[in-house]
């Protein structure tokens, strides 16, 4: 890949599609993301499937399912209790038969609600292939583990079925692929697996300040985010991480007018300790834009120009990748408003 910041299609082109589904992750291709995310959680007969939570209420049909109405239950996930359906309580084969919905339909409609299938990492991976071929580029895969100490809990670790997922295709071979976290052991103990797989990065991903890693809060440490932003911090996540993700507004907080003000120094200081910086999250609605950036007072609007100034904003501050719901936004940014191969 080249120098130019990367453009990261966050869950797929979301802003457009269902998170997650293989046609959100084709347009995101389309519209020229340079690595596309799923997130990872897994099913009771150990499949990793691409859903932003394990429980999967909020964006599928389980509930118009009345074979699946029993499953319905509460569990206390990373400590906060959660009821619905979970994708550990079904197989792949049960999973397939639902299909997805919008997870923001208040913002972004239902029009494609009830069409698409859950979509395993294989399925990812075997689109991801195909589309690399056909393009005649590189396309990298940035997956995330979620909830890894639950699962592990479960007797469901995710982690080694990952890098086996991986290992099995020539194109996670080869092509560049991410590994984050928001938790850090499962981080450190992936760093230590990876001699042999230079293609294989991993990203500390960084939650507000004041919040625990679950992990460590599971086992009763009390160390914060907000120890890991620190310069002496930053040099220990470079001990087992290539990059941090923070939320975009660590590295531009809004001034006093709304907007994206004076860089702090989390961008100067995680470089200086070697790692990358990958900003999270530009969306194009006006309801995830600072509020000098809103076009009218509608948060539904859709506010393009909005997204790409605060794009240019984070990457004039030296952001080395950035996520978006939207990757032809990104794409204009990073291009110089230069066509690309899109294709819809």
């Amino acid at each position: 890949m080249s120098g130019r910041p990367l453009v990261i299609a966050h869950r797929g082109a979301c802003a457009h599609l269902p998170e997650h589904t293989l046609v959100a992750y084709a347009r995101a291709i389309a519209d020229g993301a340079d690595l596309i995310e799923p997130d990872l959680v897994i099913t009771g007969d150990s499949v990793l499937v691409a859903r932003h939570e394990n429980e999967i209420g909020a964006t599928t049909d389980v509930a118009r399912h009345p074979r699946f109405a029993a499953r319905r239950t509460r569990k206390r996930i990373d400590g906060v209790p959660v009821e619905g359906w979970f994708c550990e309580d079904f197989t792949l084969a049960e999973l397939k038969t639902l299909r997805t919905r919008e997870r923001l339909p208040a913002l972004r409609g239902t029009a494609h609600d009830g069409q698409y299938p859950i979509a395993t990492l294989e399925d990812i991976i075997e689109l991801l292939a195909a589309e690399s071929a056909r393009r005649g580029r590189v396309i990298g895969l940035i997956p995330e583990i979620k909830h890894g100490t639950w699962f592990q809990q479960q007797g469901l670790a995710m982690e080694r079925r990952l890098l086996d997922t991986l290992d099995a295709h020539a194109c996670t071979r080869s092509a560049p692929v991410v590994i984050q976290s928001f938790e850090l052991a499962n981080l450190r103990a992936l760093r230590a697996c990876l001699a042999g797989r230079p293609n294989v990065r991993l990203l500390q991903l960084v939650d507000e300040p004041g919040a625990q890693p679950w992990d460590i809060a599971a086992s009763g440490g009390t160390l914060r985010y907000a120890d890991l932003l620190t310069p002496a911090g930053l040099r220990q996540v470079a001990g087992w991480a290539d990059a941090i993700g923070p939320d975009a507004r660590a590295i531009l907080p809004l001034d006093g007018s709304g907007r994206p003000g004076a860089p702090t120094s989390l961008v100067r200081d995680a470089q200086a300790a070697g790692l990358a910086v990958y900003a999270w999250t530009f969306r194009p609605e006006n309801a995830f834009l600072p509020p000098a950036l809103w076009c009218g007072d509608d948060p539904a609007q859709r506010h393009p120009r909005g997204s790409v100034d605060e794009i240019r904003a984070h990457l004039a501050a030296g952001i080395d990748a950035f996520f978006t719901d939207d990757p032809a936004l990104g794409r204009q940014v990073v291009d110089g408003d230069r066509p690309h191969d899109q294709e819809h």
